[in-house]
């Protein structure tokens, strides 16, 4: 754990490694529409393509689904709600909801905090 502590912000910290969640309606991506990948914040590893990121006016981040394999989906320990984390480091990302109506092609919004991803913009290419 102390890794982790010595990579991450505090706040990073507390939502990927503790499972936070960022106050509703603060987060850097709630309202942010550009194109490019979201990474995992803790370990570099593509999460979601922009293009399945919607307005759903829940406050934090909103996408209709990840990249294959990785994402990760669990039960909260009191069944209310499935967690999502980044199936490579186990980062918790926020929860994933079904059914709700969003005129999505999974029907699934999977509700992201900010601070759990890290955007790298299309038209970055890599350093050679």
């Amino acid at each position: 754990m102390e890794e982790w502590r010595a990579i991450l912000s505090p706040e990073q910290f507390r939502i990927l490694r503790q499972k936070g969640t960022e106050l509703k309606g603060t987060g850097e991506y709630d309202k942010f529409y550009e194109e490019g990948v979201y990474n995992c914040a803790g370990c570099g590893t593509p999460l979601y393509k922009s293009t399945t990121k919607f307005n759903s006016g829940c406050g934090w981040p909103a996408f209709f689904e990840g990249f294959p394999g990785a994402i990760n989906c669990s039960p909260d320990p009191d069944g209310r709600r499935t967690e999502i984390t980044c199936a490579a480091c186990g980062g918790h990302l926020g929860h994933v909801f079904k059914g709700e109506g969003f005129q999505t092609p999974t029907d699934e919004r999977h509700c992201v905090n900010s601070v759990s991803v890290k955007f790298v913009p299309a038209n970055s290419s890599p350093v050679l």
